[in-house]
This record gives structure tokens, sequence and C-alpha cells, in this order.
């Protein structure tokens, strides 16, 4: 029996979701795909703030809880910051010029063996060390 795909968005992912940009197709498939239980869809706790962050400074707080009740009601497991995920990132980062919520997002593909979903161009430097898809970019 073949294991389900699981994807890792990154704050540009999701964003790009949010914001009905060219990527936000891909994503819309994938949680479809994961209400039919094709896939599993994560996001790390710490990409969940950068994607509240960002909500909030660009459209205000009504905004982000809009979008964190969006989130809770899509097929997305929030993944913890838990000790080895914490040791993991620095890690990554220690060795590698991403930043460093974006080491979460490696730390959690590399845990569950997933596909990073994004399109900012700072994982091309990390792409040995977990799978990536790559997004399309706002024109």
């Amino acid at each position: 029996m073949n294991e389900q795909p699981a994807y890792v968005l990154d704050s540009f992912a999701f964003i790009a979701y949010l914001q009905d940009e060219p990527a936000a197709q891909r994503i819309q498939k994938i949680l479809k795909d994961a209400e039919e239980n094709k896939c599993r869809v994560y996001i790390s706790i710490i990409n969940l703030g950068e994607v509240l962050y960002s909500v909030e400074r660009n459209n205000g707080l009504a905004k982000t809880h809009e979008a964190l009740a969006l989130i809770q009601s899509l097929p997305i497991e929030i993944l913890p910051a838990d000790n080895q995920t914490v040791l993991a990132a620095a890690h990554i980062k220690a060795n590698h010029p991403i930043s460093y919520a974006d080491a979460f997002v490696v730390a959690a593909a590399q845990k569950i063996n997933g596909i990073i979903m994004t399109g900012d161009p700072e994982f091309e430097e990390v792409s040995k060390l977990a799978k990536v898809e790559w997004l399309k970019k706002r024109k």
C-alpha cells in the first residue's frame, strides 16, 4: 500500500492561497485532496505565526482572526514546535542560509518525509535536504 503524500506549506504557500495568487490553484487542489483523504497537509506553528503577523500587518487584526478561523477549518494539521523540532530547525539554520522560520518548514518536511510547498527562492539552498514543489509566483 502506498503511503499518502504529505505536503508542508510554508508562509509563501498559505499567503498565496489567502490572496488568490497564481499558486492558490495548486494549494486548493492539495486541500481538496486532503479533504478526500488522498494526502496530508501540514503547517508548522512557527510558519502559521508568520502568516498571521503578515496578515495583521497588512490587513488588520479582524482579517487575522478570519485567516486563523479559515486555517482551523481546513484539513491542515498544525505541527508544534517541540524540543526536537526546535533543535532540528536550529541545526538547519546554523548550516544553511535560510530564515529561522523557514528552517522549521525543512525540519517538518524531514520529520514526516513531506514535500515543501513554496515559491520562496530561499529554499533553493536546502532543496537537497527535503523535497520541494515550486509554486508559481505572482507577476
